[in-house]
C-alpha cells in the first residue's frame, strides 16, 4: 500500500509479502528515502537523486496507472541495489538530518547509508 501526505512531502509504502516484507519512506522535504527490510532487521537510507526518483506528484500519478493498467511500462520505474556494508546506529545529528519520520522508522535499527 502506499500512502501520500502530500501537505508533509512524506510517501509512506508498506509491502506485505511475508519475508519480503518492508515499509519505505520517501521524506522528500529532507530529501532521504528509508527502508525498512523485516527480514534483515535493518534500515536502508539512501538520499533522492532527482534525476533518478520521481517527484512527489509524479510518484501518485504512477502508483496510480499501475493499479488499474497490471501490465504498465514506464521508464520511471524505481529500483534500488543495496550493498552491505559497515553499519551503525543512528545519533542526534542523524534525525535531524534524516527528518522524524525515518527517525520513528529507523530509530534501534543498525542504518545502511
Amino acid at each position: 500500500t502506499m500512502t501520500i501526505h502530500s501537505e508533509e512531502h512524506i510517501v509512506d509504502v508498506h509491502v506485505r509479502s511475508g519475508v519480503y516484507s518492508s515499509d519505505t519512506i520517501f521524506d522528500y522535504t529532507h530529501g532521504y528515502i528509508a527502508t525498512r527490510l523485516f527480514s534483515r532487521n535493518a534500515c536502508f537510507i539512501m538520499k533522492i537523486k532527482k534525476e533518478l526518483i520521481p517527484e512527489l506528484r509524479e510518484l501518485g500519478h504512477l502508483a496510480f496507472e499501475r493499479q488499474t493498467m497490471k501490465d504498465m511500462y514506464s521508464p520511471n520505474n524505481v529500483w534500488a541495489l543495496f550493498q552491505t556494508g559497515n553499519s551503525r546506529l543512528g545519533h542526534l545529528k542523524d534525525w535531524i538530518l534524516y527528518g522524524k519520520q525515518i527517525e520513528n522508522l529507523c530509530t534501534g535499527l543498525p542504518l545502511y547509508e
